[in-house]
């Protein structure tokens, strides 16, 4: 027996199995992921408060980063809140309306965090390689265009893998190796054809991850020639302590995407794959605020006037 896409679907319960099956765990996972959602969103919510009360920080690349650790703080809160009510009241239940709209805030979300990461590497292109015509190029329009077309061609993509979810059937009592409504975890286990939403799912992988992170490699290709120009060691270290953050927070975004992603095309343990994710969905999003504040000498100057304020 399925449940076919429509009405039946309403009333379908799903169920996500989590991270440890073992009872006895289950209160230092809670404690674990609360303590790790609480320190992302008032890191994350530092560095926009941060980046607005102060004028120094009114700049192209602060404005960029303001976007992402707002983009973070939503991307969290699309999956680790339910896993704690999940866990708080012993349920594993999820909702079919619940699970489509964690898929869609996923991927919009994902695709948000991929596409700013790629327009930071552009502002430290123009910056690093263009200094004298930095502000000219990076003007105020240009910047609000950029981060205007990261959230169309996003919310765009999340619509279309919604929808493609939304064609297939299900079984009841469908349970889900994961802590959250994962698109790839949620395909597989339809029990319909899902040969398309697998094709949808490539191309997007190859055209929103692939085209994004060829970007980011051709301008630090650009930066590195440029670095490797300037005769002297301070000037140097002083062009790379600029992108050294950007670079710090793409290596692990990518590292831990591309991790969990070759990783489930190996190993068919979705324990395993769940587990690796949380690396990039719960983690990253994390020490983002923690690598551009211990970075940067400005943002630090900004926290302790913000603080100074308060």
């Amino acid at each position: 027996m399925h449940i076919e896409p429509g009405n039946g679907t309403q009333h379908l319960e799903l169920l996500l199995l989590g991270l440890a099956e073992d009872p006895e765990l289950q209160p230092l996972i809670f404690g674990l992921f609360l303590s790790m959602y609480l320190v992302t969103v008032l890191g994350n919510l530092l560095i926009i408060l941060a980046t607005i009360s102060d004028s120094h920080l009114h700049t192209p690349m602060y404005y960029f980063l303001s976007n992402l650790s707002f983009v973070d703080i939503c991307f969290t809160s699309t999956t680790v809140p339910k896993m704690l009510v999940n866990i708080q009241t012993q349920s594993k239940a999820i909702t079919y309306a619940g699970c489509i709209t964690q898929i869609h805030f996923f991927v919009l979300f994902t695709g948000l965090d991929d596409f700013l990461l790629t327009v930071m590497a552009y502002d430290r292109f123009v910056a690093i390689c263009h200094p004298l015509h930095y502000m000219v190029i990076m003007n105020g329009r240009l910047c609000g265009f950029l981060v205007l077309v990261s959230w169309v061609v996003s919310a765009l993509h999340a619509f279309l893998q919604s929808l493609m979810v939304l064609r297939l059937s299900f079984c009841p009592d469908l349970e889900i190796p994961h802590f959250f409504c994962e698109l790839n975890q949620v395909v597989h286990c339809a029990c319909s054809d899902t040969f398309l939403n697998e094709l949808v799912i490539y191309f997007a992988v190859v055209f929103l991850g692939g085209v994004p992170l060829t970007g980011i490699l051709y301008s630090y290709c650009k930066i590195v020639s440029s670095i490797r120009a300037i005769s002297s060691v301070q000037g140097k270290y002083k062009a790379f302590s600029t992108c050294a953050s950007h670079l710090s927070v793409v290596s692990l975004f990518y590292g831990t995407s591309l991790g969990v992603y070759f990783s489930s095309a190996v190993t068919q343990n979705s324990h395993s794959i769940a587990t690796a994710s949380v690396m990039y969905t719960v983690v990253t999003p994390m020490l983002n605020p923690f690598i551009y504040s211990l970075r940067n000498k400005d943002i630090k100057s900004a926290l302790r006037r913000l603080c100074e304020k308060v």
